[in-house]
């Protein structure tokens, strides 16, 4: 099946094709970093990351960047609040990023640009858009002119002259025309600013994204996600910007995520309205909030809740049980085992729901259907189970057909930090003195001592294998 992915911009899916071969950029916006990061942002990495995932299975070269704004006016007021320098504020907080992203399994960007690490190139596209007439400089700011660009407003589907009559020029501006947007931001006494043809200033919002999304992945890019709350202007103003000055169409597919509510309205930073990545890690694991936030599809607006939590809790549980489940009796098999009554059935109901997953995935990465054709398959293993535990327990050809299909699962929707969980042992002390016992005279190559130490062993309940790795243990049937 093609791989289909819904464009904001064209308003429909349309069959995925890269703009280079085998290759696929992506861009997505990250944290503005004047707070810790909410769970509404941590929706948007996970999506990203989901994303990223499934391109790599489809044998995809994947160029992933996640920027952070680290300059900013509420950046600057956190840091005036606190005392401290506004840089003190950024790096706090992407510290903070860092460390939840790591806790909901989001494998690092490949780039991780931030804001100020690009002013020469900010300062730079300016230029080429003041060259082109798209841009002007008046006292130290420089602003975009959005009548000049015709296709303003195509990817929000709203007209120049509806935006006009809700418009206006603040106090100390001095726009052409008040939907002219700011470039390039004159310094004020007290906040950092840097040198520029224009005076000393710092970059607006909006171009940062456009120089560090084009610097990264060259001037048309394969996706570019965020917010729905981002689509209209940040969005917007990026291609105004980008394609302005190259004359190139600057996103193939545009990718927003719905938006997290809290009674009814959106998650923000701004309004205090928020639950913390913190707070809420401080009562689910970041495998169940995950697990949470891939339950539907990346595009749906969602209600947050606690209830929701705990059934995605349970749910997850579901899938981790069934896995220790597979683990376990793997591991106790001795060779392929004996092949069960249900094998032929589960094994073609096995394969089905694998390509019912894929085709999920490939229908614009529905991660909410594919998690449920997951739960269809864990749901008739545990009616085997409940019939016949044994007999599918010595099934070792269908147990590692179980095992590959869940393996398939989490590569994708990165359910486990650390891969499928494994069935651990409760090895008595005894027993673990034994066994390091038994490695001593193995490597002094007393095979008689250690043939006596391997019947101890047995006598209390456990086999001993001698592995490339090492011994392992496993308790007798």
């Amino acid at each position: 099946m093609v791989l289909k992915v819904y464009d904001t911009l064209r308003g429909k899916k349309e069959p995925f094709k890269p703009v280079n071969d085998n290759k696929v950029g992506i861009y997505f916006c990250g944290m503005t970093v004047q707070d810790k990061p909410h769970i509404g942002h941590m929706l948007a990495f996970v999506a990203g990351d989901m994303i990223r995932r499934y391109l790599k299975y489809k044998g995809y070269d994947v160029t992933y960047v996640q920027n952070f704004t680290d300059v900013d006016d509420k950046i600057i007021a956190r840091a005036n609040e606190e005392g401290i320098d506004y840089k003190e504020v950024a790096e706090r907080n992407i510290a903070e990023y860092f460390k939840y992203a790591e806790r909901l399994n989001i494998t690092k960007a490949d780039y991780h640009p931030r804001a100020t690490e690009h002013i020469d190139d900010i300062i730079a596209l300016i230029k080429r858009l003041e060259e082109k007439g798209y841009a002007y400089a008046v006292g130290g700011d420089v602003y975009f002119r959005v009548r000049k660009f015709k296709d303003y407003g195509k990817l929000s589907k709203r007209a120049v002259d509806e935006l006009k009559s809700g418009a206006r020029i603040e106090v100390g501006e001095h726009k052409e025309d008040p939907l002219d947007f700011t470039l390039w931001k004159g310094a004020k006494e007290g906040e950092p600013a840097w040198d520029s043809p224009w005076g000393k200033g710092r970059p607006g919002w909006h171009i940062e994204c456009s120089v560090m999304s084009m610097k990264y992945l060259g001037e048309t890019i394969d996706m570019h996600g965020g917010g729905q709350d981002l689509i209209f202007p940040h969005h917007e103003n990026e291609i105004a910007q980008s394609e302005a000055a190259t004359g190139k169409p600057f996103v193939n597919y545009w990718l927003h995520n719905g938006l997290l509510n809290l009674q009814g309205e959106k998650m923000s930073k701004s309004t205090g309205h928020f639950f913390s990545i913190e707070e809420i890690n401080q009562e689910f694991s970041g495998e169940v909030i995950r697990f949470y936030l891939i339950s539907t599809h990346f595009r749906s607006r969602t209600e947050f809740s606690r209830e929701r939590l705990k059934e995605a809790e349970a749910g997850f549980e579901r899938i981790r049980n069934l896995c220790l489940f597979i683990d376990e009796k793997l591991s106790a098999l001795e060779g392929e085992g004996e092949e069960s009554e249900e094998s032929a059935r589960l094994g073609a109901l096995i394969e089905e729901v694998k390509q019912s997953f894929i085709e999920a995935m490939d229908d614009d990465f529905n991660s909410g259907e594919a998690i449920g054709h997951i739960f269809r398959l864990v749901k008739e293993v545990n009616k085997i189970r409940a019939a016949n535990e044994q007999a599918l327990a010595r099934d070792g050809k269908i147990l590692e057909e179980l095992r590959g299909a869940f393996e398939l699962f989490d590569s994708i929707l990165g359910l486990f930090h650390d891969g499928l969980p494994k069935h651990k042992v409760e090895v008595p002390e005894e027993v673990a003195a034994l066994v390091a016992e038994r490695e001593e005279a193995r490597k002094a190559k007393d095979w008689a001592r250690a043939d006596a130490l391997r019947d101890k062993i047995s006598e209390l309940g456990f086999i001993v294998e001698d592995r490339a790795d090492g011994p392992a243990l496993k308790p007798k049937e």
